[in-house]
């Protein structure tokens, strides 16, 4: 693959090693992700003083981004709505254009390629990230491929190739789906907009903390509930509160909790015992190496949050419950309000707590 020069405000360090790199690369050389080596801020000391128009959805905080909205289809401000059967509050990603919270990595990722000059892109998804990769690489006019796995949804399926991107299927496990594309990548010139690697996506996932904020008066709540699969999500998530602290526009972050599947469930084992069953109803989270792993602990232990890993009982069941509410998500997506029950059972989550949890992905891709 051809370099690619960065301007001063993209360019690359690695937390592993401390290496730097002015030029794009997908990983830094000891094998680590690689993320930006600074942080936009915002100039205004409070969110009174920040020019915040929310027609602009996500791209609202863009100065908290690190690129221009390039490929955008008027993603974010997603609703949080009210759940009184799961005392919670539930922030409704799946009204994003292609169905799934990964728009929000996939507008800054591509908005980075389409300054950069990209021109081809490659992506390996369990399904969601391809269809929004692939559909905001048409929206910047760039070429992509998408390796899925042989068993991918048909709806899925079919939200990439009508996008005009290449699917690209894979027998096997995720994990081959993966080495199928790094391969691709290494022997090839194509630009790897990877959700589990690339930092723009990253940037792009932390706007869920910057829009729960905003939706909250800046007061944040005790605790957040997401999937956790390579923890694209779960991480932006902690990088947001994060960013927001340091700006000074909240004084804390919230308490962050991980629903993983049972047997896919790597953060969740290495912390406490887990169902030793294969939970394979919630296929967008199974993932077993997840890429930024280290981060994930990092952020559990920081805000002192904890993993879970579900069973495919406790999914489905929860999956009718969000469903005959009004709810209408995809299995996967059922796996965060599943495991607020059971944190709750388990004490880790108090019945008074203030409580966030994403629907990750819509019904209309089951």
């Amino acid at each position: 693959m051809s370099a690619h020069s960065l301007p001063a405000h993209l360019r690359l360090a690695c937390p592993t090693c401390d290496s730097t790199y002015d030029e794009w690369r997908w990983r830094c050389t000891c094998g680590a992700p690689l993320d930006f080596a600074t942080t936009p801020s915002p100039n205004a000391a409070t969110p009174d003083d920040a020019d915040l128009d929310y027609r602009n959805g996500l791209w609202a905080f863009d100065e908290f981004l690190p690129t221009d909205p390039r490929a955008s289809l008027g993603e974010g401000m997603t609703p949080l709505v009210d759940a009184p059967e799961w005392n919670a509050s539930f922030k409704l990603e799946y009204v994003f254009p292609t169905g799934s919270f990964k728009d929000r990595g996939a507008t800054t990722m591509l908005s980075l390629a389409a300054e950069l000059g990209i021109d081809r892109v490659v992506e390996d998804s369990s399904g969601n990230a391809g269809a929004a990769v692939a559909t905001f690489a048409a929206r910047a006019g760039i070429e992509a491929e998408i390796y899925v796995p042989a068993s991918v949804k048909p709806s899925k399926l079919k939200a990439i190739e009508r996008a005009g991107a290449k699917p690209i299927r894979v027998e096997g496990t995720r994990q081959d789906v993966t080495d199928a594309c790094v391969e691709a990548v290494e022997t090839g010139d194509a630009w790897y907009a990877s959700h589990a690697w690339n930092p723009a996506f990253f940037a792009g996932t932390a706007t869920v903390a910057y829009e729960i904020a905003a939706q909250r008066d800046w007061d944040v709540p005790d605790a957040i509930v997401t999937p956790l699969g390579h923890g694209t999500l779960f991480l932006g998530a902690y990088r947001g509160f994060r960013a927001l602290r340091d700006a000074g526009w909240i004084d804390r972050i919230p308490r962050l909790y991980g629903a993983q599947a049972a047997g896919y469930a790597p953060i969740a084992d290495a912390r406490h015992h887990t169902p030793d069953e294969t939970n394979d109803v919630a296929d967008g989270i199974q993932i077993e190496n997840p890429v930024r792993v280290t981060e994930i602990h990092e952020a559990l232990d920081e805000t002192g949050g904890d993993a879970v890993a579900l069973s495919a009982d406790a999914v489905e069941d929860e999956l009718d419950r969000l469903h005959r509410h009004g709810f209408y998500t995809e299995p996967t997506c059922a796996v965060a309000p599943a495991a607020l029950r059971e944190l709750r059972t388990m004490g880790e989550i108090d019945a008074e707590d203030d409580v966030v949890v994403p629907l990750t992905g819509s019904g209309l891709k089951s």
